[in-house]
């Protein structure tokens, strides 16, 4: 090489070292791609800025029952990461939106959340998967904005979940702890708004 004719091995490979410490300390570390901050406290931040409304889960969902010991990966397209995975326990069962903006996603409910919040079966099984209402309570709700940015929480299971800005971060008003993420899409196309923020 012409131009490294004058430079002496040692400088060479000096300068290479540095270049390539350079580059490692300039990569995210790794688990530090989102902040982790904490839902509840989030919410109250959102309630003190009246960006909180309330809205409910009223699209008929598809559900069959859990294998004790099945992990569901909860993953929304487009989205690198999961938004979460849970493990089933008995008695719980797995929930699929009948949502293509976000490739009809699955998630599990609880045994005792389940018989609260859903209603049926309605009609014959296909493949297994039983159509079932909506019967959630009237759900506390605020948008992530970009201010908050994308960041991780712990989800009510215990698992952490993502959330993204313009996803809706929802929580029943009886029992606080109980606060989730909603996908944007899945937001858009099975929830009813029953009150806007003001």
């Amino acid at each position: 090489m012409p131009y490294a004719r004058n430079i002496p091995p040692l400088s060479c490979l000096t300068m290479l070292a540095t270049l390539v410490v350079t580059a490692i300390m300039s990569l995210p570390a790794s688990g530090e791609t989102r902040p982790r901050k904490d839902a509840v406290v989030l919410f109250s931040a959102a309630d003190a800025a009246h960006r909180v409304g309330t809205a409910r889960k009223t699209k008929l969902v598809q559900a069959r029952p859990a294998t004790e010991g099945e992990i569901i990966i909860t993953k929304v397209p487009g989205e690198k990461e999961a938004e979460t995975k849970n493990t089933a326990k008995a008695g719980d069962m797995v929930v699929r939106n009948k949502c293509f903006k976000t490739d009809n996603e699955e998630y599990i409910v609880s045994a005792e959340k389940f018989a609260k919040r859903y209603e049926g079966p309605i009609g014959d099984p296909v493949d297994g998967w039983s159509e079932y209402r909506p019967l959630g309570p009237e759900m506390r709700y605020f948008i992530v904005d970009e201010t908050e940015g994308a960041f991780v929480f712990t989800a009510p299971w215990g698992e952490d979940m993502i959330a993204n800005p313009g996803d809706a971060i929802v929580q029943n008003p009886s029992k606080p702890a109980d606060t989730y993420r909603v996908a944007a899409g899945a937001f858009d196309c099975t929830y009813e708004i029953l009150k806007a923020p003001q």
